[in-house]
């Protein structure tokens, strides 16, 4: 059974920076996908970031383009959002997810339907 379980969630201030962890668990990820969406109340779950879990490609929505980053640890089996100039606009509930479904020659994807399993969220908050 897969696990995806985020931390790494909190109340930060505009311009201040949070890493969000998401460790996984329950099958062979090494040929599979990893995605970062978030959501706010009334709003559609947004695409973020992904990534590639064998070759380490990376994907951004231009939202947050040269914000954050992207990266896993293969051998932690954990997946990481590194966030950086944050906005009040960055405020939203995190969710990682798993694509094990990822053909290299298709790309890595941005919707959510794409993934079949998620984690429970995680909370960020960006004061102004």
């Amino acid at each position: 059974q897969v696990q995806l379980v985020e931390s790494g969630g909190g109340l930060v201030q505009a311009g201040g920076s949070l890493r969000l962890s998401c460790a996984a668990s329950g099958r062979t990820f090494s040929t599979d996908a990893m995605g970062w969406f978030r959501q706010t109340p009334g709003k559609e779950r947004e695409f973020v970031a992904a990534i590639s879990w064998s070759g380490g490609s990376t994907f951004y929505a231009d939202s947050v383009k040269g914000r954050f980053t992207i990266s896993r640890d293969t051998a932690k089996n954990t997946v990481y959002l590194q966030m950086n100039s944050l906005t009040p606009e960055d405020t939203a509930v995190y969710y990682c997810a798993n694509d094990p479904n990822f053909a290299s020659q298709l790309g890595l994807r941005p919707v959510p339907d794409d993934y079949d399993y998620w984690g429970q969220g995680t909370q960020v908050t960006v004061s102004s």
